[in-house]
């Protein structure tokens, strides 16, 4: 317990659990709340399918990251400035959408669905930057984890809660209430310190699209640093993809799926996040990233097991306890490790066009697994996902040798005669 209060107690890690919350909390307003309320109201199935297209500023946010990185607002500094305006632009398009109506409006109802979505992954770009600025080399992990926890718990409050609630308030006094709570980050953004080393911003905007690319790819391997990226965590998406239609094709009920899977699942992951966290300051980034990847890819030989034994509440809870905890773990090494490739004077689209990568994985893995279900059956399909992270794992030695040094990207020096060639 000491050790973890010497981890996340400073101001530094701590803030980033309002932040994280901050990030996560307009997420499931513009996905599955926002498509509750459609479906409350009797919208056209066909229309809700069409909405899933609100997201995608999610997917594109590298394209306008440069802009944050070349101006500085005139208060609260180069990132937090950032912060604050889009939760304020956050709360107020969330208060707007609560003013209309899906059913009459839903054109109206797209389109600020699309400015929240836009407003909202502007914040992630600020706040990954902020949080890559502040921390310290021995605190990325713990950062990380402090980031997924808060995160974590606004999926809930803005999906889980918010659902509840419209069962005993109208739609648009539960969007109202999420538009306060918005606000309400703002606090979390004004108690949060400002980083310690002071960053000279890019003085252009050619100088930000140009110098986070030039800086990047100058590095040896990468490209191939862009696939290990992409590919570390891929047995752990591919085995993800296919978990609830496993649970409920073996019987289990969606009450079990909803309070096992995804309430007990999000427990244990918040738990292995933290606890990931924690093992990077002892372990540092490197090591932990070859640990954690040995031990996601087995959790998922739990999964063959448990269809191996069939339908099984204690199996059950094992396997998505394992799951969750490894996959946390891996998680907060990832995020840590990611972070610290970044150039400080780039962190925001650098880190943007990272998770742009990592994100490519998450969409794809699940594309074929319905095909080798039907072919390899559950147990072989689990224990064939295993092989998923042998890619990654093969790609460690490379880029995060175990007994390697753990550097922070690039430095200004090499960045300016990048620019200036």
């Amino acid at each position: 317990m000491q050790n973890w209060l010497k981890v996340y107690g400073n101001r530094r890690v701590l803030s980033l659990l309002g932040l994280g919350f901050s990030s996560g909390l307009p997420l499931a307003l513009t996905a599955s709340t926002l498509q509750a309320w459609m479906a409350t109201e009797k919208v056209d199935l066909a229309l809700i399918g069409i909405f899933s297209l609100v997201g995608l500023p999610y997917t594109l946010k590298v394209l306008w990251a440069p802009v944050m990185d070349r101006f500085t607002p005139p208060f609260l500094g180069r990132r937090r400035g950032w912060i604050v305006i889009t939760q304020v632009l956050l709360a107020l398009a969330i208060l707007a959408l609560s003013l209309a109506s899906p059913a009459s409006m839903p054109w109206l109802v797209a389109f600020l669905a699309v400015m929240i979505a836009f407003f909202s992954s502007s914040q992630d770009i600020v706040v990954d930057a902020y949080r890559a600025d502040v921390l310290q080399e021995r605190e990325l992990g713990a950062g990380a984890a402090t980031t997924v926890v808060g995160y974590r718990i606004a999926l809930i409050v803005s999906g889980a809660v918010a659902m509840i609630l419209s069962d005993h308030l109208p739609w648009r006094a539960v969007y109202g209430l999420m538009a306060v709570l918005m606000l309400l980050n703002v606090a979390f953004t004004l108690a949060a310190p400002e980083p310690a080393e002071r960053v000279v911003p890019p003085k252009t905007i050619k100088e930000a699209v140009w110098g986070p690319l030039a800086s990047y790819f100058r590095r040896s391997g990468a490209v191939e640093m862009l696939c290990f990226i992409m590919l570390y965590k891929l047995g752990d998406a591919v085995a993800g993809a296919m978990t609830t239609p496993f649970l409920l094709d073996l019987g289990f009920t969606r009450t079990d799926v909803g309070t096992v899977n995804k309430a007990f699942g999000l427990i244990s992951t918040i738990l292995g996040t933290l606890a990931g966290g924690s093992i990077i300051a002892k372990m540092g980034i490197n090591r932990s990233l070859w640990l954690f990847a040995f031990l996601q890819a087995f959790s998922n030989l739990a999964f063959t097991g448990l269809a191996l034994v069939g339908k099984s509440y204690a199996v059950m809870v094992t396997a998505i306890g394992l799951e969750n905890i490894c996959g946390g773990m891996g998680t907060a090494a990832f995020v840590a490790f990611m972070m610290s490739l970044c150039d400080k004077r780039f962190t925001a689209t650098q880190y943007a066009l990272l998770t742009s990568f990592m994100a490519v994985t998450r969409v794809l893995a699940g594309v074929p697994t319905g095909f080798m279900v039907n072919s390899l059956g559950w147990a072989m399909f689990y224990s064939v996902s295993v092989l998923g992270a042998l890619p990654g794992i093969l790609l460690l030695p490379r880029f995060a040798p175990w007994n390697g040094g753990e550097g922070r990207g690039y430095g200004a020096k090499e960045v300016e005669l990048v620019i200036s060639e």
